[in-house]
């Protein structure tokens, strides 16, 4: 169904390219991710997951080794996964969906923020490729956070996607993960670590 047939024009044209693209990103909540929600219920969506990540940005700079802009790094998490409405999700571990994840993103984030104005289409793709680069303070953060929101749904699930994933995960894969955490927010990893190796005794993840 195309939503937009009852859409009416504003008569400007940068205001309808900018709430014709406010009516696509809602297609966000429809990309399911594998991480299920902490009480169970269902997978968690894109948009929810972009959302919960940027709260976090709020609360954890205090343990990043460099100082970080939040502001910029929450801008980063709020789209980072925009192009996964056109892309899909890509699991972590799913070393088959990596080899074509840059291509079907790029090719998404060509089709996606064209629908905004130039300037504006310009200022995201900047964001999206900053955060993916992870080369800046901000960007390690961002991504740091954006691992560490999975492991602890894990932790809280009884290790759910590690143990019902078709693509095998081992304390190795999830270690190599998180070592943005423990290059960039060591404190925090030392509390990462401790779920991994509980993880492991328990027989949540295995180890290798």
């Amino acid at each position: 169904m195309d939503a937009l047939k009852n859409f009416i024009s504003s008569g400007n044209l940068r205001l309808d390219a900018q709430l014709k693209f406010t009516a696509e990103i809602d297609k966000m909540t429809s990309v399911l991710r594998r991480t299920l929600l902490i009480d169970r219920s269902r997978r968690e969506n894109d948009a929810e997951h972009s959302w919960h990540i940027s709260v976090m940005a709020l609360l954890f700079a205090e343990y990043a080794i460099e100082k970080v802009n939040v502001l910029h790094a929450a801008e980063m998490m709020l789209i980072h996964d925009l192009v996964e409405i056109y892309a899909g999700d890509t699991f972590a571990y799913d070393t088959a969906g990596y080899a074509t994840k840059s291509e079907r993103e790029n090719e998404a984030a060509d089709r996606l923020f064209a629908i905004l104005p130039p300037d504006q289409a310009s200022y995201i793709r900047n964001l999206w490729q900053e955060f993916d680069a992870c080369q800046s303070n901000d960007a390690k953060y961002a991504n740091c956070l954006d691992r560490l929101q999975p492991l602890f749904h894990n932790m809280l699930t009884e290790g759910h996607t590690w143990r019902n994933s078709e693509c095998p995960t081992d304390s190795i894969k999830v270690r190599k993960r998180m070592a943005i955490v423990k290059e960039f927010m060591p404190e925090l990893y030392s509390w990462v670590d401790k779920n991994i190796t509980h993880a492991i005794n328990i027989k949540w993840l295995k180890e290798q």
